[in-house]
Order: C-alpha cells, then sequence, then structure tokens
C-alpha cells in the first residue's frame, strides 16, 4: 500500500501496512475539531465508509463483497476498531446478514486507553422494526445493539426488540428516524466516533441532513454495468456540498480516498 495523497518525503512504508499505521492513517480528530462537526453534537464525529465501482456501482448481485479486495477488508475492519458505534440501515442488515462486532486483540489496548468498550455498538436505523431479533446481532452481541427509531414506532415491534436484548433509542418524533438528530442521539450515550456503512438510503439521509463529517470511499478498479444503486440516495440538494480531500492510499489498483466537509476543514 502507498499513500498518494498528501505526500511525505519520508521514506516509503514496507509494502503492506500494520494494523496500527493503518489505526494511524484514519485515526478520528482531535476532540476541538470532533466539537466543531457539522452535526453540532459535543464531539460527534460521523464518518461514513463506502465502496464503488468505477462506473460507481455500490454492489454486483446484491453484495458488496466482488467488490472488495483484501485491502479495503483491512481498512474496513480498522474503521471499525476505531469507532464507538457502527451506524447502518435495516434494508443493509438484512441484505448483508449483519452479525455483531467482536473485539479484536490487536486494537484492545488502544480501546482501553480510549475509554472504548471491548468492540464497537451495532446501531441499526429503522422506523417499522421489522427485524429478526433471532439473529445473532440481537442474541449474541458482546454491547448491546441499539435501535435508532422514531417516538411512534410500531409498540408491539419495540417490545419484542426490548425482550431480544436491544436499547431503543429515539431519533425522530414520528415514525420515522430524523437523520439531523442520530449523531446527537448517539453522542448523549457516549458514542462520539461514529461510523455508518450505509446503505445509500441513510447516507444520502445523513448527507442531505448536513451532518455527514468525512466519507471514506473506497473506488474498485472494476466496472459492473447493470443498474446497481449509487453510494447515496434520496431527493437532490439543491446546491451540492463541497468536501475537500484528506487522504488518498492505494493498492492493486484500489483507491482508499477520505474527504472532510468543506466547511470543517476551512475553519
Amino acid at each position: 500500500m502507498r499513500r498518494l495523497f498528501p505526500s511525505s518525503s519520508a521514506p516509503a512504508p514496507a509494502p503492506e501496512w500494520s494494523l496500527e499505521e493503518i489505526a494511524e492513517e484514519y485515526a478520528y480528530p482531535p476532540l476541538e475539531e470532533r466539537t466543531a462537526g457539522a452535526s453540532g453534537a459535543s464531539g460527534a464525529w460521523l464518518r461514513g465508509n463506502m465502496v464503488a465501482s468505477l462506473d460507481g456501482a455500490i454492489h454486483h448481485g446484491g453484495r458488496s463483497q466482488p467488490l472488495s479486495s483484501q485491502a479495503d477488508m483491512w481498512i474496513f475492519g480498522v474503521l471499525r476498531a476505531l469507532a464507538d458505534v457502527v451506524v447502518v440501515g435495516a434494508e443493509t442488515v438484512r441484505q448483508e446478514g449483519y452479525r455483531p462486532a467482536k473485539p479484536r486483540a490487536a486494537f484492545a489496548a488502544r480501546r482501553a486507553a480510549s475509554g472504548q468498550s471491548p468492540a464497537p455498538a451495532i446501531a441499526v436505523v429503522s422506523a417499522s422494526l421489522e427485524l429478526d431479533f433471532s439473529l445473532p446481532l440481537f442474541t449474541e452481541p458482546v454491547v448491546p445493539t441499539l435501535l435508532l427509531t422514531g417516538a411512534d414506532a410500531p409498540p408491539a415491534r419495540l417490545a419484542l426488540a426490548r425482550e431480544a436484548g436491544a436499547e431503543v433509542v429515539f431519533a425522530g418524533e414520528g415514525v420515522a428516524v430524523e437523520p439531523s438528530r442520530v449523531p446527537g442521539a448517539l453522542a448523549a450515550r457516549g458514542l462520539r466516533r461514529q461510523l455508518t456503512e450505509g446503505g445509500p438510503t441513510l447516507l444520502g439521509g445523513f448527507a442531505a441532513a448536513g451532518v455527514l463529517d468525512e466519507l471514506c470511499l473506497s473506488v474498485a478498479p472494476r466496472i459492473t454495468v447493470g443498474d446497481a444503486p449509487r453510494i447515496t440516495r434520496g431527493p437532490v440538494l439543491p446546491v451540492p456540498d463541497e468536501f475537500t480531500l484528506d487522504g488518498v492510499l492505494e493498492e492493486d489498483g484500489f483507491l482508499f480516498t477520505r474527504y472532510r466537509r468543506y466547511r470543517q476543514s476551512a475553519e
């Protein structure tokens, strides 16, 4: 793996970076920067992580795995290991077969020093709560799985979720979740290092609400054609939201880019 941006005069690292080197590359910003994040929530920093093909597809055959690589999975794992919470949409949970995050020995000391739980919590965004609560995501988590929903969520589904051990977090006045309220609701629980893995509707909601601080986009050197969606889905923004390039790594033709929302970098 090599760094393309920002360039460095230091000797090039070994071709295969260590997990610690990748972790340093993707470390969350210092608290003072996170306090000024897009959401305005105290200390919250919401980072998105997605992969896309050269022609903009986010999956092939309904799964993101065909667009991934070994280096992409390393970075995927490191981003999770750095986060307090992983926020994901209910449809992505169903399609990708989400399981609870597991503790990783390589990050145990780092997480302990940061006051983090052994593994990040998974927070599922769902208005209907139509989820299978018998899945390991709910029955076998190291830390309880969170359900982000609206205050008017179906009472019967709420009861089933709580019986399964999930912790319910309300982030909306009606049935639906309000994306603008998610970072604050999680930060209030001490979950400030936030990572979302989509899907496109959830990521689009965060972007449209102006609470997405950072986007980590892996670009796969592959073309899929087909009609797979883009990384975001939702109503068009009146004016495109600007991000600034923060870093680019490369391995085997894959580009691992990081962008910060422009106004944070400009402040």
